[in-house]
């Protein structure tokens, strides 16, 4: 795979993150423009209002200028003059928000199981599979749609397909399910382009709980432990055995047993909103062909078939 646009080439080829970064450093908009105040503040602010808010901040409201509401609410532009659009939109684009905040979370799960901080690495696993549980409530705004609602605009949508999400292919590469074509209809946005082949090649966040639990003593193969991180590995009887282990284990410290459970409710989660996306395009389409060139609903059932972190739950058959 190669960039050869904007310089990314380089990237990509070698996989360095310092040119990566920079790319994401350069995208990343400044700082919020809020004015921080401490306790004695805010207490002298509200005496002096008589316990009501503040009704004339200096300049622009603070809220605005760390949330970006007044931004969010401009980045919605409708092809067409259905009411029903808006609805549609919104919803896709606040799945987009929760894609790139589990995101957030996984990297930085799998930043503290790479330095051997499996109790750092507890909070933001929870904070992910809670994350996921909004993304899926994030499907219930959509129900009312039937294909008469859905054609009122479909054909406005031309081939965009949420299959072109960046931010999602990038949840899925995190969670272990990597397939290197999936990167290339990316390929004329150098920036995402090259982000998404980084995660394709590193090590995902189940390669990561891998490596801790051969740090920590497990036997594992070394095929395993050292190989094409951009493809799926082959089942492992060994990992499977050493989850079985450590479940047999149910004393009340045993961090490894609380790291399995809340990748199971990660991996719950996340198929709970694969099978709610084919819920989602069975009811608003039925078997038609998909807006962005695959089989629709088929292609969907076909990709659920791959299981996320598939040896934690391999090992349930012989606990």
């Amino acid at each position: 795979m190669t960039v050869v646009r904007n310089g990314t080439e380089a990237a990509v080829e070698s996989g360095t993150e310092a040119t990566v970064e920079s790319i994401q450093r350069q995208r990343r908009p400044g700082r919020p423009r809020v004015r921080p105040v401490n306790a004695a503040q805010r207490a002298a602010r509200a005496a002096a209002n008589g316990g009501e808010p503040t009704l004339e901040p200096a300049g622009r409201t603070p809220y605005d200028a760390y949330v970006h509401a007044s931004t969010l609410h401009r980045l919605q532009q409708p092809l067409s003059q259905d009411p029903g659009e808006m609805s549609f939109l919104m919803v896709s684009q606040i799945m987009e928000l929760y894609f790139g905040l589990t995101c957030f979370e996984l990297r930085e799960a799998r930043q503290r199981l790479r330095a051997d901080d499996l109790w750092g690495a507890l909070a933001p696993l929870h904070r992910a599979a809670l994350h996921l549980e909004g993304l899926n409530a994030a499907w219930r705004g959509l129900r009312w749609m039937t294909p008469a609602d859905f054609n009122r605009f479909r054909n406005l949508l031309g081939e965009g397909s949420g299959f072109q999400s960046a931010m999602y292919r990038q949840l899925e590469f995190l969670l272990g399910l990597k397939t290197a074509t999936l990167v290339r209809p990316f390929h004329r946005q150098p920036e995402v382009y090259a982000e998404l082949v980084e995660t394709l090649r590193a090590p995902s966040l189940w390669d990561e709980v891998t490596a801790l639990l051969a740090r920590r003593g497990f036997p594992l193969p070394e095929t395993l432990l050292h190989r094409d991180f951009s493809g799926d590995a082959e089942p492992s009887a060994e990992l499977t055995a050493a989850w079985v282990e450590i479940y047999a284990d149910t004393g009340p410290d045993n961090q490894l047993r609380q790291l399995g459970e809340t990748l199971v409710e990660i991996a719950e989660q996340f198929d709970d909103w694969r099978h709610q996306h084919l819920k989602a395009v069975r009811r608003t389409m039925g078997a038609k062909v998909g807006t962005g060139g695959s089989a629709g609903a088929a292609w969907l059932r076909r990709s659920m078939a791959r299981e996320v972190f598939p040896e934690l739950w391999a090992a349930r058959t012989d606990m």
